[in-house]
C-alpha cells in the first residue's frame, strides 16, 4: 500500500466534514493540478489538451479533460460526495431540563446508534446578507459542539436486547446548559466571517470528529467517517489527475444527494451531467448527431463502496458472491439493476483492471435481503451510455465511523487510471474493443 495516498486520502476526509466542503476541497485539487475554473451562467470557450472544472450547489462537480483530437467519446468517472447524517432544522434550538439542545432530522439511511456518545462537530454552509448582495460561505465550528447522550442501562433495562431509535426523540443533541445557546449563532457567524445578524439562512450538518486512522495488528484497516463515498470520491479524483492524457474525453462528475435519492438539480437524477455533455460538444463544433453517437460510444464507471462480508454474520452474504476487504475493487452486479453492471460492461472494466494488475472481486446481495442502490443506473438515464458499478469493500456502511482496506485505496486509484488511459471503443451494440 502507498502510505502518501493513505494520509491524502486521511486529510480529505478530515478536511471534508460535510458535501459542500468535500467539493471545495475536489476544486482545489483540481485547480491546482491544472483545471480551468467554468461558471455554468457564462458562455464555455473550449481548447484542446486542456483540463476545465465546474459546480452547481458548492456540492457536485464535474471535471473533464479535452483531448488534442477535439471532440470524441466520454469515459466518465462517477461518484458521490454526501454521507447519512443529521441535518439541523431551520428552526432548531430547543429549550427545557436545563439544557439547550438540537432540532434535527436523518439525512440518508444511517445506523443511528453510532452517533450516541460521540462528540460532534457542526458544519454546512451559511447564507451572508451584505447590501444587496447574498453570499453562500462554508463553515465548520472549532470543536466538538454537539454530543447526543444515549439512556443509562439503570432506565434503559432493554437496551441490548435492541432498541428502537426515534430521530424526533433520541437523537437530538444537547449544544449548551440552558441560557448558553445564544453563544452558537455567534459562533456559526464567526466561522464565516460575519455578524450574527446578516446570517440568513443555513444548510448545517452534524459531523463525526473522529479522525481518519490505520488499525489492525498489521495496520491493514483504515477507519473513517464518510468513508461511503469520500474514499471514492478522493480516487477518482486522483486518477483523473494522473491518467496520462488519450483520445477520448476523460470526465470526473462528483454529485451530490446520492443517499437521498439523487433526485435535486445536483443530483445524479438532474440534467447537469448531460448538459455538461452536450455543452462539451457545442463549445467543440460537435453537432447533435455527433453528441448522440458519441454518448453510444462512451463508458460510466459509477465507484460507490460495497458491503464486506461480515465476520460475525456471513450468513447475511450471499455465499457465492461475498467480498473482503483488501480484496481489490469490487463490480457489483444485481438483477433488478440497481447496479449498473451488467455481463458486457463488467467484463469491459475487469479486462482494463487486469492489464493493469489490480486485482477484482465481485459482489451480489443475498436474494431474500434486498441491498441498496447507488447512482450508475440512475446517471445513465439521463445521458445514456453502458456502464458498470464499481467500489471498495468496507464495514459498517452508513455507520458514524466506518471500515475498510488499507490497500484498496490504491487498487481503486490504478482501476480509475487505467479507465481513464484504455482505449474502449464501442464499435456496435454488443461489441466493445479493448486495444
Amino acid at each position: 500500500m502507498d502510505m502518501n495516498d493513505l494520509h491524502g486520502l486521511f486529510g480529505f476526509i478530515d478536511a471534508s466534514p460535510t458535501a459542500f466542503h468535500a467539493v471545495e476541497n475536489l476544486r482545489a485539487m483540481l485547480v491546482n493540478a491544472g483545471c480551468e475554473p467554468l461558471e455554468e451562467r457564462a458562455a464555455w470557450r473550449l481548447e484542446p489538451g486542456k483540463d476545465y472544472c465546474l459546480t452547481r450547489n458548492q456540492s457536485s462537480i464535474i471535471a473533464f479533460r479535452v483531448p488534442e483530437s477535439g471532440f470524441a467519446p466520454f469515459r466518465i468517472a462517477a461518484s458521490h460526495s454526501d454521507s447519512p447524517c443529521f441535518k439541523l432544522k431551520p428552526e432548531s434550538l430547543r429549550r427545557g431540563d436545563g439544557y439547550a439542545t438540537l432540532n434535527v432530522e436523518k439525512y440518508g439511511g444511517m445506523l443511528m446508534s453510532t452517533w450516541l456518545d460521540r462528540p460532534l462537530g457542526i458544519a454546512g454552509r451559511v447564507i451572508v446578507a451584505r447590501g444587496d448582495g447574498l453570499e453562500a460561505r462554508l463553515v465548520n465550528l472549532d470543536g466538538a459542539p454537539a454530543l447526543i447522550p444515549n439512556l443509562p442501562i439503570h432506565v434503559n433495562r432493554d437496551a441490548n436486547d435492541g432498541v428502537a431509535l426515534n430521530a424526533q426523540v433520541d437523537m437530538l443533541p444537547v449544544v449548551a446548559a440552558e441560557g448558553g445557546e445564544t453563544s452558537l449563532l455567534d459562533r456559526i457567524a464567526g466561522a464565516a466571517g460575519a455578524e450574527a445578524g446578516e446570517i440568513v439562512g443555513a444548510d448545517l450538518y452534524l459531523c463525526n470528529r473522529d479522525r481518519a486512522s490505520v488499525w489492525g495488528l498489521n495496520g491493514e484497516f483504515i477507519a473513517a467517517p464518510r468513508l461511503d463515498d469520500l474514499e471514492c470520491a478522493y480516487a477518482s479524483a486522483r486518477a483523473f489527475i494522473g491518467a496520462k492524457p488519450s483520445r477520448h474525453i476523460d470526465v470526473l462528475a462528483v454529485f451530490d444527494n446520492e443517499e437521498v435519492g439523487s433526485g435535486t438539480r445536483q443530483g445524479a437524477d438532474s440534467t447537469l451531467l448531460a448538459e455538461v455533455l452536450r455543452r462539451i460538444a457545442l463549445a467543440l463544433g460537435a453537432g447533435p448527431q455527433e453528441l448522440e453517437a458519441s454518448l453510444a460510444g462512451s463508458f460510466m464507471a459509477s465507484a460507490d463502496n460495497a458491503h464486506a462480508v461480515h465476520p460475525n454474520h456471513p450468513e447475511k452474504y450471499d455465499a457465492g458472491n461475498r467480498v473482503r476487504m483488501n480484496g481489490g475493487v469490487v463490480v457489483k452486479f444485481n438483477a433488478a439493476q440497481k447496479y449498473a453492471s451488467d455481463a458486457l460492461s463488467a467484463a469491459v472494466f475487469e479486462a482494463v483492471c487486469r492489464r493493469a494488475g489490480v486485482p477484482t472481486q465481485r459482489f451480489a446481495n443475498r436474494s431474500d435481503i434486498p441491498g441498496g442502490s447507488t447512482l450508475g443506473n440512475i446517471a445513465v438515464r439521463r445521458a445514456s451510455m453502458p456502464a458498470v458499478d464499481i467500489g471498495l469493500a468496507q464495514l459498517a456502511m452508513h455507520s458514524a465511523l466506518e471500515s475498510a482496506g488499507a490497500a484498496d485505496l490504491g487498487h481503486m486509484i490504478g482501476a480509475l487510471r487505467a479507465f481513464h488511459e484504455a482505449e474502449i471503443d464501442v464499435e456496435r451494440d454488443g461489441l466493445i474493443r479493448l486495444r
